[in-house]
C-alpha cells in the first residue's frame, strides 16, 4: 500500500467509509470499517491527515485519532459537498472530505475539548425545556380559548390569569376540564422551576469564567449571551480578524454580484441561528435605549436608526458586538469604550 498523507472518513452510526490519498493525491486505498474497528484501523497507519465532518459525534472522534498521533481536521459539511464527484455513496463522500482536505482552502472546523462540549450541552438542554415551556403556554392559552376564556399572551399573564380562571364559577369550563388544565398547569409549574435551574446553572458558570465576566462588560451582552457567544466562538483563533467571525455568524451583507455590478443584500444568516438571535436580541434591548444617551457608540447607533431604521441599526450593533468580542476572545483584552480610550 503506498504512503497515505491524507485520509478522508465518512462518519456514520455504524459503519464508516474511508478513503486514503497518497502524496501527489493519488487514490492509496478505500475500506469500510465498523464503529469499534475505526481505532485499530487507523492505528496500524503511519501519523497522517485524517479528515471528518463537523457533526455531533465528529469531536469525540477527533480527540480519540488526535491521541493516536494523526493530524485530525473537522471541515463544514455544506462545504465539502462541492468536492462531491459522481453518484453520492460512503466511498464518494469519503473521497470529497479528504479532497477538501487537500485543497486546504476551507477553514476548519476547532475541536471542541470535553469541557466546550459540556457548556454546549447545558445551552442545548436549556434551550429544549424553554421550547418546551413555550409550547405548554401556547397549548393552554389554546385549550382555553375553546371555552371562551382568553388570556393574553406571555408566561407572565398565563401564570396570573389561569388560577384565576380555574377559580372562576362563572365560565364555561366544566368539573373535568378544570381537573385536566390543573394536571397541565402543574407540569408548566414544574417545567419552569426546571428552566430556573439552567438559567442559575449559566449564570454560576459565567459569573466563574474569566472570559464570559470580559465579554459581560459589552453593551447588549450579558451572562446567557457571553456563555453562549463563549461556546460558538471557542479561543477565536480559527478567525483571523472580528469581520470573519461575523461573517462566519451570518451578520454581514448577502451578496449577489456579478460583472462589476455589486448587489448586496440582507444578512447571510449563516451560522448557528441560536447564538445570532440572541445576540440581536440583546443588540435591539441597547437600540431600543439609545437615545437617551450621548456617548461614541450611542451616537453612531443613532445615526444608523435614523438613516437606516431600528431593525438594520440593530444588526448593525450585532455586528459590532461580534468584533468586539472576537478581540476580547482571540487577544485577551477588554472592552473599552471610546471616550476611555481617548481620554488616555
Amino acid at each position: 500500500m503506498a504512503k497515505l498523507t491524507t485520509i478522508g472518513i465518512d462518519l456514520a452510526k455504524n459503519e464508516f467509509a474511508l478513503y486514503g490519498l497518497g502524496p501527489k493525491g493519488q487514490c492509496g486505498w478505500k475500506c469500510k470499517v465498523r464503529r469499534k474497528q475505526l481505532l485499530n484501523r487507523l492505528a496500524k497507519l503511519a501519523p497522517c491527515t485524517v479528515a471528518m465532518e463537523a457533526c455531533g459525534s465528529s469531536h469525540y472522534w477527533a480527540r480519540t485519532i488526535q491521541a493516536q498521533g494523526h493530524t485530525v481536521v473537522l471541515l463544514p459539511p455544506q462545504h465539502v459537498k462541492g468536492y462531491l464527484r459522481g453518484q453520492k455513496n460512503d466511498y464518494n463522500d469519503a473521497q470529497a472530505i479528504a479532497e477538501a482536505c487537500e485543497h486546504g482552502r476551507i477553514r476548519p472546523v476547532p475541536i471542541k475539548s470535553v469541557e466546550q462540549q459540556d457548556e454546549q450541552m447545558l445551552h442545548k438542554l436549556r434551550r429544549s425545556v424553554s421550547n418546551e415551556r413555550t409550547r405548554m403556554s401556547n397549548r393552554l392559552r389554546g385549550l382555553l380559548a375553546e371555552y371562551g376564556v382568553i388570556i393574553p399572551k406571555g408566561i407572565a399573564a398565563l401564570r396570573r390569569e389561569l388560577p384565576l380562571a380555574l377559580e372562576d364559577a362563572e365560565n364555561e369550563l366544566s368539573t373535568w376540564a378544570r381537573q385536566l388544565l390543573n394536571r397541565q398547569y402543574r407540569r408548566f409549574l414544574e417545567v419552569e422551576q426546571e428552566l430556573a435551574w439552567y438559567d442559575q446553572e449559566v449564570e454560576r458558570q459565567a459569573k466563574a469564567d474569566e472570559v464570559c465576566q470580559r465579554l459581560d462588560e459589552l453593551p447588549g451582552v450579558g451572562l446567557m449571551v457571553a456563555s453562549v457567544l463563549k461556546g460558538w466562538m471557542g479561543d477565536g483563533q480559527q478567525f483571523q480578524r472580528g469581520r470573519d467571525a461575523a461573517a462566519a455568524l451570518g451578520l454581514v451583507p448577502r451578496q449577489n454580484s456579478t460583472g462589476g455590478k455589486e448587489v448586496l443584500l440582507g444578512i447571510s444568516k449563516r451560522g448557528d441561528p441560536y447564538v445570532r438571535a440572541q445576540l440581536v436580541h440583546g443588540a435591539r434591548a441597547v437600540v431600543s435605549r439609545v437615545d437617551q444617551k450621548s456617548d461614541q457608540l450611542s451616537r453612531w447607533i443613532q445615526r444608523i436608526k435614523a438613516q437606516r431604521g431600528v431593525n438594520k441599526a440593530t444588526v448593525a450593533l450585532a455586528n459590532k458586538l461580534v468584533r468586539m468580542a472576537w478581540v476580547i476572545i482571540a487577544r485577551g483584552e477588554r472592552y473599552r469604550p471610546l471616550e476611555e480610550r481617548m481620554a488616555e
